[in-house]
């Protein structure tokens, strides 16, 4: 089996059957597209190359492939992409070996380069605020805006699962949660506070069937001035114009309401598994690196409020 015709086996796997994201596929593909490259071109230095048999890799490869991400002339990677970019060739060789091709996973004992503990960046109660506050008004947009932003601030979702709402997902028998869709097609309940139910109510009732009426029909709970579904990029920019606004200085994008959604929540005392389950994380490890701000927050206030702190 060629090596092209082994990597399309492996992707269709992911896609099918673990069903992963396209998006997440896509990055796979891209992945997969350097290491192959790699294993197919002259060897300056490392493990032999080229590679035509995926039989031929040796563990040496793989650490030689990591050295290269990192000092590669072009483009040197991130440790945190570099990561990334293994992780997807450790499981393309375990694949491999599971379905027969070859014999031993060399990728198996390889490690990632350490990567720096970078904490979310979270802005505070006030600075949420007045972002929302940026929002205020009675016309067809900025009335779907408040709606976008009250609800990503009070359920902590991820802006594709927002903008990919339908008007269906709003469980709209007393409108006290949302249904949304996270990653590999998993659905999870959130409940939705009284401030992000009066947005989205105004805005249903008074924006939507304008919007509505401007485009085909869909059932799309967000809309665009031309009556299309709102999209990533769209939800970036109605956040950023509102940031600027407020006059926030600090930078501000969809994922900042969903950091700022888990860390008040923890400084407010909820526990950690809550969070977990509202932010849709599979491991309750994910979800801990939030505890980390709320500790160096109070860290902060007792540095500067002790007396014999300094």
């Amino acid at each position: 089996m060629s090596i092209a015709t082994a990597v399309d086996g492996y992707l269709r796997h992911v896609s099918v059957e673990r069903g992963l994201a396209a998006n997440t596929v896509a990055a796979y593909r891209r992945d997969l597209g350097v290491y192959t490259d790699w294993l197919g071109a002259d060897s300056a230095e490392g493990a032999p190359r080229p590679i035509t048999d995926l039989r031929d890799v040796t563990r040496a490869h793989i650490s030689a492939f990591v050295q290269y991400l990192g000092l590669r002339p072009e483009s040197p990677l991130t440790a945190a992409s570099i990561a990334r970019g293994l992780s997807t060739v450790r499981g393309f060789h375990r694949f491999l070996q599971g379905e027969g091709l070859v014999e031993t996973d060399v990728a198996h004992d390889t490690k990632p380069p350490k990567l720096a503990l970078r904490l979310p960046k979270a802005i505070s109660i006030d600075q949420v605020s007045a972002l929302l506050a940026a929002t205020d008004g009675d016309d067809v947009q900025r009335l779907r805006d408040k709606a976008l932003l009250e609800l990503l601030y009070a359920t902590g979702a991820r802006v594709s699962e927002v903008v990919n709402l339908n008007v269906d997902d709003v469980l709209v028998e007393e409108f006290d949660s949302v249904r949304l869709t996270g990653k590999g097609d998993k659905q999870r309940i959130v409940p939705v506070g009284s401030f992000a139910r009066a947005a989205v109510s105004d805005y249903l009732v008074r924006a939507r069937p304008m919007l509505s009426a401007r485009g085909r029909s869909t059932p799309a709970l967000f809309l665009g001035l031309r009556g299309q579904r709102v999209s990533r990029q769209n939800a970036w920019l109605i956040i950023r114009a509102a940031a600027e606004r407020a006059g926030l200085t600090v930078p501000v994008s969809p994922h900042t309401l969903r950091h700022s959604f888990a860390t008040h929540l923890l400084a407010g005392g909820a526990d950690v598994r809550v969070v977990q389950e509202l932010l849709g994380h599979s491991s309750v490890a994910t979800t801990q690196i939030y505890t980390l701000v709320t500790v160096d927050t109070l860290r902060d206030m007792y540095t500067l409020a002790h007396p014999r702190a300094r």
